[in-house]
This record gives structure tokens, sequence and C-alpha cells, in this order.
């Protein structure tokens, strides 16, 4: 019998979003759904409203303030649940047996965490997947991510084969990540120094840590149409993304945070 499955959604100011999220998953929900949980961010526009009015089964959280995407979900991973959770963006839609493909793929190899394939609205796939982030590790997923963006065809032939095949693999992207829930208390949930950007890579590296499995599987594909809760923060996505990655090397690679820093600086961007 497959384990029951849970869906967290942080939410922040992407009301249209959330709601095309939410009327996907309600057309062909998960054979196995248990409980769809949206955790908004103190949103300001009627994003939290809509789900209280449109989507009556789904439990709503409203926090005061916005904490982060890692913080936000910590508060749904934290209480009582399904197994299986899966964190899904709001600006993802999940077409019909997605989601019970991924969950097959993570139960049929033991994997702790997985990922799918992610593809943008006009079926350009994501490099959703990579290495733990080192400076060697960090250049090849730029230049794929370039290549992925790329209209060359041997560029778009490359990237097809390199998504097509299920391997593990050090972090998979949270705009659709599988956990076994237990095994994500354990490793210690997301850390909140991170508000947004590194946070599934640093979670992925506590799992592994703890000898789990994270899976990349491309049978499973989910359309993320990007950017939505960055685009409304109100903050640069520049200093978002570069006081993650300070922290993630101040973390994980520390003989590298000060040439970081100091490469920041040059480029005016001084993080304190």
């Amino acid at each position: 019998m497959t384990p029951a499955l849970d869906i967290i959604i942080v939410n922040y100011n992407t009301a249209d979003d959330l709601d095309a999220c939410l009327a996907a998953l309600h057309a062909s929900p998960p054979a196995a759904l248990g409980r769809i949980t949206v955790v908004d961010n103190a949103s300001t526009d009627d994003s939290a409203s809509r789900v209280a009015t449109r989507w009556s089964s789904v439990r709503l959280i409203r926090l005061d303030r916005n904490v982060g995407f890692g913080a936000a979900n910590n508060v749904a991973l934290r209480q009582d649940g399904a197994p299986l959770v899966l964190l899904l963006n709001s600006d993802t839609a999940a077409p019909p047996g997605a989601i019970d493909t991924l969950v097959d793929r993570l139960l049929a190899t033991g994997a702790v965490a997985a990922g799918p394939r992610l593809i943008d609205g006009d079926g350009r796939p994501e490099i959703s997947f990579g290495a733990m982030l080192s400076p060697a590790t960090e250049l090849l997923q730029q230049c794929r991510g370039r290549l992925a963006r790329s209209d060359a065809r041997w560029a778009r032939g490359y990237v097809a084969r390199l998504v097509s095949a299920e391997r593990d693999v050090d972090w998979v992207s949270g705009a659709c990540l599988l956990l076994r829930r237990d095994a994500a208390r354990e490793a210690g949930l997301f850390d909140e120094r991170y508000f947004m950007y590194e946070e599934d890579v640093d979670l992925c590296a506590a799992l592994r840590q703890r000898g789990g499995r994270i899976l990349f599987t491309p049978r499973a594909a989910i359309v993320h149409r990007r950017g939505a809760s960055v685009a409304h923060t109100g903050r640069p996505v520049s200093d978002l993304y570069d006081r993650s990655h300070l922290a993630f090397y101040e973390k994980h690679q520390p003989g590298w945070a000060p040439l970081l820093r100091f490469w920041l600086a040059v480029r005016g961007r001084r993080i304190r």
C-alpha cells in the first residue's frame, strides 16, 4: 500500500500562480493524497483570501511576516502528517500522474528525497539537479544552465540527454522536492539562515550525511514557471542569492568563503 502524501506550498504574493497550481492538483490529485497545506508568507495580495474562499479543503497557515522559503516549509514539516511530503512551488503545475510516478520511484529505489524533471511552459527542461556546490561544480552548473537556455540544436540535444537518465545526485531542486518526513526531521529540516536559494542543496547534503539517497527521475515531469515568488519579494534577486551563497560556503566550504566575500566586494556587492 502506498504511504499517504502531504503537499506543502509556500506562497508569497503569487495569487494567480497559486490558483493554477491548486487547480491542477484538484483536477488530478495524487492517489494517496493526505492534505494540501499552503503556508502564506504574509502576502500583501489576495493570495490567502483566495485560498480560504476558493479551496476550502486546503489547510491555510498564515504567517505574520515573510520568513523565507525554508523557514515557511519548516512550519508545516514540523507538524504531524503523512510519512511522505511533497514541497511544491506555487509557480508549478503537476500534470496527471506525475506526482504518483515521483512517489513510485522514491519508494522503488529507497531514496529519502526525489525530484522530477522540471520543464518550463514551452517544454524546455531545467537543470534541476547537480553535484555538491564547489567552485568547480558551480562553473559546470552555470555552463549547463546556459546550454539549457540555448536554441542551438547541439545544446538542446546535450541537455535532453542529460535530463533523460534517472540517477542518484547530490541535490535536487526545492521547486518540487519529495521527502520522507521522518528523514527530513532527523536531518534538521531546512537551515533557516537561508532566506531563499541554496536551502535545497543544504538539506540534501544533510540527508546524504545520514546515509540517504537523493534521486533525480525524468519519469515524472512537472511544469515550472520560474521566479514568481522572487519577483514579488521587494528585494533584489542578486542580494538574496549572494547572502545565501555566502552562507552556504561559510558552512560547507569555509576555505573558499573569504575569496567569495572578496569577489562580491570587488563587484560592489558587500554582504554584512
